[in-house]
């Protein structure tokens, strides 16, 4: 499988002791946490139980987001279907792990954030 190279540590054993997916899906779902309410309503459609609840975002107006453990996703595309805000764009795999720091404001998962990319107030090449 394509190694995941948004991933910054070892996840936490909670969300590592999980099932593994069997194979590499051709499509990956990445949430863009801009536009994430936190209403939990793709949580309910994902079979495989990768969306993780994140709670206390740094920003006010946010209660809390949601974050797809990209290493776990199918690529099924419910919970994309069923977000009634519409921020779960369905990516190419490797498009996905490569976008999906830039959509990320605040992982559970030890994934890179849109902080990890900022450079001194610039984005890092």
């Amino acid at each position: 499988m394509t190694e995941n190279t948004a991933r910054i540590g070892p996840r936490p054993p909670l969300i590592a002791g999980k099932p593994e997916r069997k194979k590499e899906p051709r499509l990956l779902a990445v949430i863009n946490q801009t536009g994430c309410t936190g209403c939990e309503a793709c949580i309910a459609f994902c079979p495989v139980d990768c969306i993780e609840i994140v709670p206390g975002a740094e920003f006010a107006q946010f209660q809390q987001l949601v974050e797809v453990d990209i290493e776990r996703c199918i690529g099924c595309a419910l919970c994309a279907k069923h977000c009634p805000w519409d921020t779960i764009p369905m990516l190419v795999y490797q498009e996905g792990i490569q976008e999906a720091p830039h959509l990320t404001l605040k992982s559970v998962c030890n994934q890179k954030t849109k902080n990890d990319l900022t450079v001194g107030g610039s984005q890092a090449a």
